[in-house]
């Protein structure tokens, strides 16, 4: 057994219990998978961070769901940076994170936190009629054709022509499998559609989106930054968003109300990146005594 300092901080909102949480665990980068998803399931969380020491970056940051570990995650990569910057753990506006989908690099500008996601990856297309099944609704209520899209994670990423679709929608897991299979996938967690319509949860908002999740995570996730920064490339891919840069919105009908600024980084026809910025607010710190194996 061995102590860490961990931060559970609430990104992409700049107050208390607002956005997504995620706990960022101090030099756990070593920690065993099994050791890393417990925790995650004994936080209630969606997502944890584990950092460690990089040789190609400034720092190293594991990424893991309750089920698994995954390449990368938007709101626990806001969350650490927020967590080692309330810490002094580095200097300077600028950082570099070693990720499981690459180097991801951070800019601080002011309060908020940028980080610039991969160049988006378009693959499969989802017939429209069963991403309807799998989240409870009407074929209509889709507006545009479903596509996987990742920039860094990948998402289903599902167009709604209202906010009444979007608060009626329910996730049912056997369709949800279907869904998986014909993406590639061999498990639903990596599945789930992020629904998204035009118009913004508030007046300042352009977009208000969900994303509801698979067991053994929570019913549904406060911000996902990954599938924002995948639904924007989307959006831009196919003429569906005239702005360079949009304010997203998610988790207000949860009380847990989150925002992030969108910018697209290049021609919508060869976009290099998607740049996805918030804050983060460290709600809580202390230590952790977690054992080396589990």
């Amino acid at each position: 057994m061995s102590w860490f300092e961990f931060d559970w901080v609430d990104a992409f909102s700049d107050r208390a219990f607002g956005g997504n949480g995620c706990a960022v665990v101090h030099g756990g980068a070593a920690l065993t998978e099994d050791v890393c998803t417990a925790y995650v399931r004994e936080t209630s969380l969606v997502e944890c961070t584990f950092t460690g020491p990089s040789d190609i970056a400034d720092v190293r940051v594991r990424y893991f769901l309750a089920s698994r570990e995954i390449p990368f995650a938007g709101h626990p990569t806001i969350a650490t940076v927020a967590a080692m910057k309330s810490r002094g753990l580095f200097s300077g506006d600028s950082l570099m994170l070693e990720t499981g989908a690459g180097l991801v690099s951070i800019q601080l500008n002011g309060d908020e936190i940028e980080m610039t996601q991969v160049a988006p990856k378009f693959s499969a297309h989802v017939s429209a009629d069963l991403v309807a099944s799998a989240i409870g609704l009407s074929e209509d209520a889709i507006i545009s054709p479903p596509q996987m899209v990742s920039t860094g994670l990948p998402f289903c990423i599902t167009v709604l022509r209202d906010h009444e679709a979007l608060r009626a929608a329910r996730l049912a897991e056997g369709p949800l499998r279907e869904v998986a299979a014909a993406a590639g996938y061999s498990g639903s967690d990596m599945a789930e559609p992020f629904l998204v319509t035009l118009q913004g949860a508030t007046a300042g908002g352009d977009t208000f989106s969900r994303l509801l999740l698979a067991p053994p995570s929570p019913p549904e996730d406060p911000f996902t930054g990954s599938a924002t920064g995948a639904m924007a490339a989307y959006l831009w891919k196919y003429d569906l968003m005239d702005k360079d840069t949009f304010t997203a919105e998610q988790g207000h009908d949860m009380g847990r109300p989150g925002q992030a600024t969108v910018t697209r980084v290049g021609p919508p026809d060869a976009m290099t990146g998607i740049k996805v910025a918030g804050r983060g607010h460290v709600l809580m710190r202390g230590q952790v005594n977690l054992p080396d194996q589990f």
